[in-house]
């Protein structure tokens, strides 16, 4: 079994013929074909007219000539005027002469090749809605002008299981562009068709290797570090679609979140842990308070408190800080031990 790869076709740019200049040449064809056509017609009608009909002399010989010669380059000129073509500005056109590669022309403007250049288009087999055989569609074969311009791939929504198994719905916006016209055309059977299952392939991958949240110390995670996370796939995206002499500029996610039949249980945690974190902060500014009051009426010596009378005031205090209702003072009428 034949297991050799297959080699990767590079393009080659190539200039094209000035579009202004051949149109003046297939304009003098035409018109100067038809001329001599039309006058050597006229002088052949004139030598019979002289009494020589059925004679074949040198005198209507060359009258007969310039007839086929009038007819050849009017042909020619119909002929050339097929090789006509324009490119926009990042556009490309790919020259390919009876299943023969060429080259690739990429400068902009109005431009003449050779006719007999492959012009794309016809009729292509498109597979059934039902999934079952296929059908001719007209218009839908391979074109031989691309456009360089950036494109958005904006993926759908995937569910999928993140590092610790958890579903998660991920989606990812991709700007690429053709960067290699023959790679595009020629190492890949549809470019555009390509770079979408690539990139869902991809973007499944990458869901797999990073947990959602809360990883281990130091550890990248979808949520957390999402520079990271994007500069990971633009790198596998760009491994992979190579290959189709695809260039990704930019990959990012658009959308991340738990997926539905855990998102309830995940927000109850994210809530839980919220309550506690705000929590930890009350608490830890109650404490500084405490100990900045006690400090400042140790060191102005406004009242002097011993143990038991700081332990009431510091229970008090952290109960007014740390409570989440208003609270309301209780006036002591005796002392603080009765």
């Amino acid at each position: 079994m034949n297991t050799e790869p297959i080699s990767a076709t590079r393009e080659r740019v190539r200039q094209a013929l000035n579009g202004w200049f051949m149109l003046l040449v297939v304009f003098l064809l035409i018109v100067g074909g038809a001329a001599t056509a039309v006058y050597s017609g006229i002088r052949v009608e004139e030598v019979r007219r002289q009494g020589r009909q059925g004679v074949l002399t040198v005198g209507t010989w060359e009258p007969m000539l310039l007839v086929y010669l009038g007819i050849g380059m009017t042909v020619l000129g119909g002929i050339f005027s097929g090789g006509f073509f324009t490119l926009q500005p990042n556009e490309a056109r790919v020259l390919v002469l009876f299943g023969a590669y060429k080259g690739t022309v990429r400068t902009s403007g109005f431009h003449w090749a050779n006719p007999f250049y492959s012009r794309g288009g016809g009729w292509t087999m498109v597979p059934k809605g039902d999934g079952k055989g296929v059908t001719l569609a007209s218009g839908g074969g391979r074109k031989y002008k691309i456009s360089l311009r950036l494109r958005n791939l904006n993926g759908d929504k995937l569910k999928v299981n993140d590092k610790r198994g958890n579903p998660i719905e991920i989606a990812a916006v991709v700007v690429w562009k053709i960067q290699d016209t023959a790679q595009a055309m020629f190492d890949v059977d549809d470019y555009e068709n390509y770079v979408r299952i690539q990139s869902e392939a991809a973007v499944r991958h990458l869901a797999n290797s990073y947990a959602y949240d809360h990883g281990e110390e130091a550890e990248i995670t979808l949520r957390s570090n999402l520079d990271e996370v994007s500069a990971a796939l633009r790198t596998e995206l760009q491994a992979r679609l190579a290959k189709a002499g695809v260039a990704v500029e930019e990959a990012r996610l658009t959308h991340l979140a738990y997926a539905p039949e855990i998102a309830s249980a995940m927000l109850r945690r994210q809530q839980a842990e919220a309550v506690i974190a705000a929590r930890q902060k009350i608490v830890h500014g109650a404490v500084s308070m405490v100990e900045m009051a006690l400090r400042e009426l140790a060191e102005k010596q406004v009242v002097n408190l011993d143990d038991e009378r700081k332990a009431a005031m510091v229970s008090n205090l952290m109960v007014v800080l740390c409570g989440e209702s208003e609270v309301h003072p209780v006036v002591n009428a005796g002392t603080l031990y009765t």
